[in-house]
């Protein structure tokens, strides 16, 4: 992709609008809790102080949207002390430039490094360098830095308070989550009775087994439909595409298949049902006459071997997902357990350790983005237009990891920037608003600013920029001859992010063949356990074969989200094309999809082993080492032991036989896309 695709891309990118359901109880909790905090300081302390609170309550509970499975208070009381001390410390050094620069510096290298810990932190931690930005010229002594700290902390504390105090929709990410998992599914069974080989998502399942993570204490208060439908709705995805399949299902013509297709849309309606009632938290109201289309004596009659153990299976596990989803159930044996804070703090030591070395995003990003702020501080100091901390504050806001998130935020953050003072100052120049009502006015764009956060980045910058408009308004500053000062400096922050990131990039497109291996070699681990357990029934742990399976899984994803972060940067991937790419991609959905077949019918305990299956699942695992290696040095698969394994391979009409031809012809078409890439 050239350079000016690429910047056309990111910008429609930035100031595109996504429709997403809004929260407004949440949005007016958020504003209420910020109103508190602003009247009470207002009252007690005067405008500067009530300028300090409002940033700590407003970015505390910005904090509480972003994604974390935790209880919303932590992520609150977490913004805010950060955000307190970061404020004091600033002072202290605000008034000798060089010794602040290197704080900025510091400061600024460990929010960028916090991206390793996650997405949530790194969030976090960016927004407190930015606000940190502004509240350190407000204190005008060390006592007052102090008690600008304080009502930081205050206004943090305010906000987990009222989250505690008056919940919105208990449980309300995790009861998502979950129902997302099951709408997906029921999308999934409905996709099978028209394409018998459809490929199916694992990103919702994978995201309600993180939801499911929790703490011993909240494993007692959880709602009992949250217990065990998780466990459930794992089963579900390889009995659908068991029973659809004609490799190891019904034929693709003839009375069969049109029983399968009914008993599909039956099941899609089923688990419909389920995920709304668990999203809502209400009673599933099951639409008549779909678990008696599961359970019609004719299906079981019409169909035989696997096919009619798949419909058998599928009709029990319905029963279950409605029982409980019902609260009737909870039968998920024991609870995934999320230590506590304290104890994840030696984890995250060791992510941000592991990614110390050149070629790490996460460190081209902490030193990108610590260079761009202390940059744009110096910059926007020497400029004779005051208020320099805007530019760097822009920097820190806008710039991410990826090239494709850091180009569509600057282009959002100068739009909805002009929008946002325009409108603004118009109204402060128009109405020539008190303190009162300017913290008044500033509550309401706060308000604006919560409910629409999700729906886009550019959509929210038009309040965020209103609602510093209209703080500094109430702190006694003339918003007019703030206009030009803002616009300037925010187009400068956003071009020096978007130039660091030209100068030293961290591009994801060459990784792409890492990423590629890494997802080969996790499939090729997860068919060889499955087919292993053919082999031996008696001995081999089904715990091997779910671990594989969630390897294989997180590889797909990250090749997934790599693959989509690539996609927008004006770079090449060599010997590794976009038509190649889709293709390989094609190949190890159906590796990973013949093994989840092979998977739904894996034989109990005591069962009859298969000899062959042995010496294939042996080859699996070395092979695709081999084949993992050679992708990432451009060079030709081979498949050989796999093949001399599949030679002797004697085809008895079985799910194992017909499993095992599906995955030698995912392995020649991944072996076909990556040797034409190569040719391209």
């Amino acid at each position: 992709m050239t350079w000016l695709r690429a910047l056309k891309d990111t910008a429609r990118s930035g100031l595109t609008l996504e429709r997403h359901r809004l929260e407004p109880l949440v949005a007016l909790r958020g504003a209420a809790g910020l109103a508190l905090v602003v009247g009470a300081a207002l009252a007690m302390f005067g405008p500067v102080f009530a300028v300090s609170s409002a940033f700590g309550a407003y970015q505390a509970a910005i904090a509480t949207y972003q994604r974390s499975w935790r209880p919303r208070p932590l992520l609150a009381l977490a913004s805010g002390a950060s955000l307190a001390v970061s404020t004091f410390l600033g002072y202290l050094t605000a008034a000798h430039l060089p010794i602040l620069l290197v704080l900025l510096a510091v400061w600024t290298f460990a929010a960028g490094m916090a991206w390793a810990v996650g997405t949530t932190v790194g969030v976090i931690a960016a927004s407190n360098v930015a606000i940190m930005l502004v509240t350190i010229t407000l204190p005008t002594s060390l006592a007052e830095a102090a008690g600008h700290a304080a009502v930081i902390a205050i206004g943090a504390g305010v906000q987990a308070l009222l989250i505690v105090l008056f919940p919105v929709r208990r449980w309300a990410a995790q009861r998502d989550a979950l129902a997302d998992a099951l709408a997906a599914e029921a999308d999934y069974a409905r996709r099978l009775r028209e394409d018998p080989t459809a490929s199916f998502d694992p990103g919702p399942l994978m995201l309600a087994r993180s939801a499911a993570a929790v703490t011993s204490r909240q494993a007692r208060r959880r709602p009992a439909e949250l217990h065990g439908t998780r466990g459930i709705a794992e089963r579900i995805r390889p009995v659908l595409a068991s029973l659809a399949d004609p490799a190891v299902g019904v034929p693709v013509e003839g009375p069969e298949r049109g029983r399968v297709r009914e008993v599909l849309a039956a099941a899609g309606t089923v688990l419909d049902a389920a995920a709304h009632g668990i999203r809502r938290g209400r009673s599933v109201s099951m639409p008549r006459g779909a678990l008696d289309t599961l359970k019609n004596p004719d299906t079981l009659a019409l169909l035989s071997g696997p096919p009619r153990r798949a419909v058998i299976r599928l009709a029990a596990l319905m029963d279950d997902v409605v029982e409980t989803a019902q609260g009737e159930g909870g039968g998920e044996e024991a609870h995934r357990d999320r230590p506590p804070l304290h104890r994840l703090f030696p984890g995250a030591v060791r992510a941000v350790r592991a990614e110390l070395r050149w070629a790490s995003p996460v460190l081209r990003h902490a030193i990108r983005v610590s260079a761009v702020v202390c940059a744009g501080y110096l910059l926007g100091t020497a400029l004779p237009l005051g208020h320099g901390y805007w530019a760097p504050m822009t920097s820190v806001m806008v710039m991410r990891p990826d090239f494709s998130q850091t180009y569509a935020r600057s282009v959002a953050r100068f739009g909805g920037t002009l929008v946002g003072v325009g409108v603004a100052t118009a109204v402060v120049q128009g109405a020539h608003p008190g303190a009162y009502l300017s913290g008044a006015l500033a509550v309401l764009c706060a308000f604006c600013v919560y409910l629409v956060l999700r729906t886009g980045y550019v959509a929210a910058n038009v309040g965020i920029s209103a609602y510093v408009v209209l703080l500094l308004n109430m702190g006694g500053e003339d918003a007019g001859q703030t206009v030009p000062e803002r616009v300037v400096l925010t187009l400068l922050g956003g071009l020096v992010a978007m130039v660091s990131y030209a100068l030293y990039p961290a591009w994801e497109t060459p990784r792409l063949r890492n990423r590629l291996a890494d997802w080969l070699k996790a499939d090729g681990r997860y068919a060889a356990a499955v087919v292993d357990h053919y082999a031996h029934p008696a001995d081999v742990d089904n715990q091997e074969v779910r671990q594989a399976l969630l390897a294989a899984r997180d590889a797909r994803i990250a090749w997934q989200e790599a693959l989509a972060r690539a996609i927008h940067e004006p770079v090449r991937a060599r010997g590794l094309t976009r038509a190649g790419a889709e293709a390989a991609e094609h190949a190890l959905a159906q590796m990973g999809r013949s093994a989840m077949l092979m998977e739904a019918h894996l034989p109990e305990h005591g069962a009859v082993p298969v000899p062959e299956a042995a010496a294939l699942a042996e080859a699996l695992r070395q092979d695709s080492e081999r084949a993992a290696k050679a992708v990432r040095e451009r060079r030709p698969l081979k498949w050989d032991r796999v093949r001399a394994a599949l030679a002797e391979w004697e085809d008895d009409e079985t799910v194992l036989s017909g499993g095992t031809a599906l995955l030698a012809e995912a392995l020649e078409e991944l072996t076909d896309a990556l040797d034409d890439g190569a040719r391209r």
